[in-house]
């Protein structure tokens, strides 16, 4: 028996969140500052000739069942899986299954992260290979054109790319450029980072329809809040090339204040009470990852303060969650029955 695994990497996202969401890098390019982390989306492929298709996901403990000679029904049912199963091949048959370190709704990246993941598998088992671009605009499409999913830009290049990134949207050309930083800042900018679970997921669908809408109906001010937060992800590339954490974490802040002007929803009360909570602990600042609405806090911390700041964030109710980057993005392998059984 031979299978096939690939994963790929979830990302945090520092800065420019929302300029990757259309109209605006259309219109006015939108540029994001991220990394990837060792938090993963797995998938495993093991190919059959028996004229179905199996698909079991261990997040959402769900097993599908299909015929080969049916089409998928897009019903909310494992939808991004049947997409890139409709759009990449089932051959004579197959079995998937799907894992993911973090939950969709966590602000991640992670529903990007798994087609992504998808996308490796199928292309490892037909011998296909494509770039890195070329792998990011597929899931893109696949994600966003074919199911219609709202959502931006940057996690499918996240994903397939790996690593630290300021990653530029110009119109319809993404340019991805990896950044050199210096191991020293990496291990400080690790060791002053927390990560915490908010304790809730959210649907960023819902949250970037009232950004898109508010696009229309408030564009002037949207604008405004995009261009400033485009602005301040060009500041916080500089001040981690050049080492400057504390002035890093500032600028995290100040675009998390610009990113609620987006849309209603991005915040509520148990979100800022975190926040808040890590703040007066002395965090120089932060930020919530992903869309809104819930997921994962993201904050910087003054070395001598970040123990405290953890204590402060439990207390308050967040779950403060170890990570470290990972700065390889997407990876396949095959497994065989013989090297499996040993």
């Amino acid at each position: 028996m031979m299978m096939i695994r690939s994963r790929a990497p979830l990302r945090i996202s520092f800065a420019g969140g929302g300029t990757d969401v259309e109209p605006y890098p259309q219109e006015r390019g939108g540029t994001v500052l991220s990394a990837t982390i060792d938090k993963y989306a797995y998938a495993t492929l093991i190919p059959r000739r028996n004229g179905q298709i199996r698909v079991e996901s261990l997040d959402y403990d769900v097993v599908a069942k299909y015929n080969v000679d049916e089409k998928l029904p897009y019903d909310g049912e494992l939808d991004l899986v049947k997409a890139v199963v409709r759009t990449l091949g089932y051959g004579e048959g197959m079995e998937l299954f799907l894992h993911t370190d973090a939950p969709p709704g966590s602000g991640l990246g992670a529903s990007s992260t798994v087609v992504v993941a998808l996308i490796g598998a199928f292309l490892h088992w037909q011998g296909r290979s494509l770039g890195d671009y070329e792998i990011a605009q597929l899931a893109y499409q696949i994600e966003r054109v074919e199911l219609g999913v709202q959502g931006g830009w940057q996690d499918q290049f996240a994903a397939t790319f790996g690593g630290f990134n300021f990653i530029e949207f110009l119109g319809k050309e993404t340019v991805v450029n990896p950044l050199r930083i210096k191991r020293a800042t990496l291990d400080e900018l690790h060791y002053r980072l927390l990560l915490c679970y908010t304790g809730r997921t959210r649907l960023s669908a819902r949250i970037l329809d009232r950004q898109i809408d508010g696009y229309v109906r408030k564009r002037e001010e949207v604008v405004a809040a995009l261009d400033e937060i485009k602005a301040l992800t060009l500041a916080a590339k500089n001040a981690l090339l050049k080492g400057r954490l504390d002035e890093f974490g500032r600028l995290l802040h100040q675009g998390w204040q610009h990113k609620q002007r987006l849309a209603d929803g991005i915040s509520n009360p148990e979100i800022e009470a975190l926040y808040q909570a890590g703040r007066q602990a002395g965090a120089i600042g932060g930020k919530l990852l992903g869309a809104g609405g819930g997921g994962y806090l993201l904050l910087l911390c003054p070395f001598e303060r970040k123990h405290r700041i953890a204590q402060a964030l439990e207390e308050a109710g967040g779950q403060v969650v170890p990570f470290n980057f990972d700065l390889r993005g997407l990876q396949t392998w095959q497994v065989d029955e013989e090297s499996n059984a040993h």
